[in-house]
């Protein structure tokens, strides 16, 4: 290891870095507000400083310097290449005019398809989540879909009990007989490792992080997980990467386990204004340094 590397960091600035690297130069990526956007603005202030960002709202090429809340917050529009509506930057996403997207889900299965919908039955469901949003579109129609997710046994069914969002289907020719545009998913990054997928269409490990095992993260499994022949290792975050994390969300309420506590009632507005100072403060200190 060199001296490149950071030292300390959580289990999620290692997979945002490692969601980073997968952002190429010059692309244009559609992704979600908290962790994807984070995990993009780091490939752009690192390797790919010609990464145009898209936001579900409407935005083109943002370059935010305050932590954002959500997908409609003002910010979101500072120094952007365009701010249009958000019917036209899906309009031109189901055109095929995104590289790449990056979205999470509360369940994954062995095609890629996820479901942010309902858990259990659709009509008596256990726990009825966030709904789609954008995930459907992006998943239907991108040029390829990163997939992040936290790592945990009960996410990684082997059918998901809704889809939501169009991975590889069944498998096979599946995705291509539906008419989707998208050439589907890619990658999916969690907090254990890296997964691909094959020519059948179904994942298997590429990567496990340091000190992840494959038998752990089949553990982590519920379908007979396929592994690589030479399981890889993921590369650390480098000293850069938690450095401009830790600046773009000072107070780890989205990397850093801690964001509950923009909710905490005991902490209140109060609390939640001196966040967003904060955050412009570090932020555009960044930036600066960045020459942007």
């Amino acid at each position: 290891m060199t001296d490149k590397y950071a030292e300390k960091y959580t289990l999620l600035e290692l997979m945002a870095a490692t969601i980073a690297r997968e952002f190429r130069d010059g692309e244009t990526a559609f992704v979600g507000v908290g962790p994807p956007l984070i995990a993009a603005m780091v490939a752009k202030l690192t390797h790919a400083p010609n990464l145009t960002i898209a936001v579900e709202g409407g935005c083109i090429g943002s370059s935010p310097r305050r932590l954002l809340t959500c997908i409609a917050d003002a910010t979101i529009s500072e120094r952007a290449y365009c701010s249009t509506t958000m019917w036209r930057a899906f309009g031109d996403q189901q055109r095929g005019f995104f590289d790449v997207g990056l979205i999470g889900a509360a369940q994954v299965d062995k095609y890629g398809n996820l479901n942010t919908t309902a858990l259990g039955d659709y009509r008596k469901p256990e726990v009825r989540v966030a709904g789609s949003g954008g995930g459907n579109d992006i998943g239907s129609s991108v040029g390829r879909l990163l997939i992040m997710m936290v790592q945990e046994k009960r996410r990684f069914i082997e059918r998901v009990d809704y889809l939501t969002t169009p991975g590889n289907l069944t498998g096979g020719d599946s995705r291509a007989k539906a008419g989707l545009r998208g050439g589907g998913p890619s990658g999916v990054i969690t907090t254990m490792g890296v997964f691909r997928f094959d020519e059948t269409g179904e994942m298997y490990l590429e990567k496990c992080h340091p000190g992840v095992t494959p038998e752990k993260v089949r553990d982590n499994i519920t379908w007979d997980l396929k592994i690589a022949a030479k399981v890889g290792e993921t590369e650390l975050p480098t000293q850069e990467h938690v450095d401009i994390m830790r600046t773009l969300d000072p107070y780890g309420l989205y990397l850093g386990g801690g964001r509950a506590g923009m909710a905490d009632p005991e902490k209140g507005f109060d609390f939640y204004m001196e966040v967003l100072e904060k955050s412009y403060q570090t932020m555009d200190e960044l930036f600066r340094r960045k020459g942007l």
